[in-house]
């Protein structure tokens, strides 16, 4: 994996349409070498997982601010397992409750940066997971 970079996936799931902070996370994993594809605002959980097959990404970032990741979040990890592609790993941002956080990992989503994350506690996360 080291001659070629990561290819990651963020976008916006549900009707939230504030998109400032994945665009500067956005950004931020492309000044660390990454391959980023930006879905942009209101993408349904289908959306995502057929992007993300389609760009043969490694990663999906999503952010969520409407308080509808509980609905949204879980059937993209379950879609995922159903075209055999679990080894995409989902990473969700956003203002989640403690208690969701624990439910959304028990779900498959193998981390929750919530307001105050660092963009380097982000990618560093995310090459951990390819180190």
């Amino acid at each position: 994996m080291a001659d070629k970079p990561l290819r990651v996936l963020v976008g916006k799931i549900g009707l939230d349409g504030h998109d400032r902070g994945a665009k500067v996370v956005a950004q931020a994993l492309r000044d660390a070498g990454m391959e980023v594809i930006y879905t942009g605002l209101r993408q349904t959980p289908e959306q995502i997982v057929e992007t993300a097959l389609q760009e043969d990404v490694q990663v999906i970032g999503l952010s969520i601010l409407s308080g509808a990741h509980m609905q949204l979040i879980p059937p993209v990890v379950e879609m995922l397992r159903e075209h055999d592609s679990s080894d995409i790993i989902v990473v969700v941002g956003g203002i989640i409750p403690r208690e969701d956080i624990i439910y959304l990992k028990e779900q498959g989503v193998a981390e929750v940066f919530t307001p105050g994350s660092s963009t380097v506690d982000i990618i560093s996360f995310i090459k951990r997971k390819f180190d």
